[in-house]
């Protein structure tokens, strides 16, 4: 779901239910419930950033649902607080979730690994981008280093939902930085198609960042 100035909301859902990772902004899920009849049934949380979290506590008004977030950052709302290596299941839509720390963005990001859907999915956050990463807000560079190479060793296939478009933008700095890229051109015209018909450049997945 788009939301505020580039964000993204992503919404898993089987028909009935859904949950919602990243709600910056509470309308776009509201609306999204309402238009298709789906009951809200978790809320996940990669980091603090208010363009992540802004729409929680909207949302908790209409729907008293788990939070799931970080231990190890202040979020008021969280009520399920992860950890790297912790494990949990949502019941409806059923799926199962593995929390792989990737702190450097901010202090205690974290990501969330779906390896049973297929193609397995990640939710990232602002940790990995398509063709770039998050700023260093609160990290270093080598946890950025360990929190990018835990991610490249994720299978290709794997789905990387993060949530920003930034893609377009990430793109030419990659052309600057690495002007004979073949793969990155290629990738770059398929982006810019996209982009022109209003479609979104993600997921992308991890054989793509890595190539």
């Amino acid at each position: 779901l788009p939301a505020l100035r580039d964000n993204y909301i992503w919404l898993l859902h089987d028909g009935k239910h859904a949950l919602v990772v990243d709600p910056g902004d509470a309308e776009p899920v509201l609306a999204h419930l309402q238009r298709h009849a789906l009951r809200l049934s978790a809320i996940l949380l990669t980091h603090h950033h208010a363009d992540h979290v802004g729409g929680v506590a909207r949302l908790l008004q209409h729907w008293q649902v788990p939070v799931y977030g970080p231990a190890a950052e202040n979020i008021a709302e969280v009520s399920h607080p992860l950890g790297d290596g912790d494990a949990f299941a949502i019941a409806a839509p059923q799926v199962q979730f593995q929390v792989l720390d990737v702190a450097a963005h901010t202090a205690g990001h974290i990501a969330y690994l779906a390896s049973a859907l297929s193609p397995a999915a990640l939710f990232c956050g602002d940790s990995l981008f398509s063709a770039g990463c998050g700023r260093l807000f609160e990290g270093t560079p080598a946890q950025l280093q360990k929190a990018l190479a835990r991610m490249a060793a994720l299978p290709d296939e794997t789905r990387v939902y993060c949530t920003h478009e930034y893609t377009l933008s990430n793109l030419a700095f990659a052309r600057a930085a690495e002007p004979h890229n073949a793969d990155r051109d290629r990738y770059a015209l398929a982006c810019e198609a996209l982009r022109a018909a209003g479609e979104p450049t993600l997921p992308s997945t991890i054989g793509r960042e890595k190539a």
